[in-house]
C-alpha cells in the first residue's frame, strides 16, 4: 500500500460511519423512508445507501423493506393522528386543495381517516347536496355543521390513535353502499404494492373504504410514496386517482401511472 492510499483509505470508513450515523438519525425522525429519499438526503447514491441500510440492519438498528428503511418494529407501529400532523403540513394543504376539485355539489362520496382527508374534509363544508359516508370520528366533526351536507358515520370499534372507527361493524356499513368516489389514504404508497398501513384492522376497514366506490382516490405526500408497510390495502391497479405533492419520487410516480393511476400533483 502507498502513502498516498493509506490516507483515503483511513477516510473511507469515516464518512461511511457518518453518512449511516445521518440515515439513522433521518429514519428515527420520520419512522419510514424510501431510498431515493434518504438517497437525496445524504448526497449519495441509492446503491450506496442500500448497501450502508444493509450494515445497520445487520447491527440490528434497522429494518429494511421494499424500497426502504424503518425502525425496527415500524412497519407495524401506527402514528397518532397528531404525530401524521406534524409532518409534511403544506403539502398536505397543497393536496387537499387538489383533490377538493375531484368532488361535485351532488356527489356521493366517502372518506376515509387521515391528516390529508380532514384538511380534505374541511374544504368541504361549503358544497352541497353532498353526501359523505366516514368511519373517521373527526372528518364527521368537520362536516356536522354544514346544512347542505349529509353525513353518514359508521358504527365499529373506535381506534383512539386515529380516531377512526373500524372492525366488523364499520365494514358491514359500508358492505352494501355504493358511491361516486372514494377519497382515503395510508402510511405507505408503492406501484409493486399499492396502499399500505401497518394495523390489520385499519386496513381491513380501509378495503370496504374503497369497495364502496365507482373509483378509488389516493391523498399521499410525498412521504409516503416509495414507502411500504406491513398490510396491503389497495393495490395499485385498483387505484384510479393519485394526489400527491411535488416533491414525491419521480420514478415512483412513473411506475405508478403506468399501472393506470392518474396523478395530480400539488405545486406549493
Amino acid at each position: 500500500m502507498s502513502e498516498n492510499q493509506g490516507p483515503a483509505d483511513a477516510r473511507r470508513p469515516v464518512f461511511a460511519a457518518e453518512r449511516r450515523r445521518r440515515i439513522l438519525e433521518l429514519v428515527r425522525a420520520n419512522g419510514a423512508l424510501s431510498l431515493r429519499q434518504l438517497a437525496e438526503a445524504v448526497q449519495s447514491s441509492e446503491v450506496t445507501v442500500r448497501r450502508d441500510v444493509r450494515a445497520l440492519e445487520a447491527d440490528g438498528l434497522l429494518s429494511r423493506h421494499h424500497g426502504g428503511a424503518s425502525l425496527p418494529g415500524e412497519l407495524s407501529r401506527e402514528p397518532t393522528h397528531l404525530q401524521k400532523a406534524q409532518v409534511a403540513a403544506a403539502e398536505k394543504a397543497a393536496i387537499a386543495d387538489l383533490a377538493a376539485a375531484l368532488v361535485e355539489d351532488g356527489d356521493a362520496i366517502v372518506v376515509g381517516p387521515g391528516t390529508t382527508t380532514l384538511a380534505l374534509a374541511q374544504r368541504l363544508t361549503g358544497r352541497t347536496e353532498l353526501a359523505v359516508v366516514t368511519n373517521s370520528l373527526l372528518v364527521a366533526q368537520a362536516l356536522a355543521g354544514s346544512p347542505r351536507i349529509e353525513v353518514m358515520l359508521t358504527g365499529g370499534l373506535l381506534r383512539g390513535s386515529t380516531q377512526a372507527l373500524v372492525g366488523s361493524e364499520a365494514e358491514r356499513a359500508l358492505a352494501g353502499l355504493r358511491v361516486r368516489r372514494a377519497f382515503i389514504s395510508g402510511n405507505g404508497l408503492t406501484a409493486e404494492r399499492g396502499l399500505s398501513t401497518p394495523n390489520l384492522q385499519v386496513a381491513s376497514a380501509d378495503r370496504a373504504l374503497a369497495a364502496a366506490a365507482e373509483e378509488v382516490v389516493v391523498l399521499a405526500d410525498h412521504t409516503k410514496i416509495g414507502v411500504d408497510t406491513m398490510v396491503q390495502t389497495v393495490p395499485a391497479e385498483r387505484i384510479d386517482h393519485l394526489v400527491t405533492d411535488e416533491r414525491a419520487p419521480q420514478e415512483e410516480l412513473d411506475e405508478l401511472s403506468a399501472r393506470g393511476v392518474r396523478l395530480h400533483v400539488a405545486r406549493l
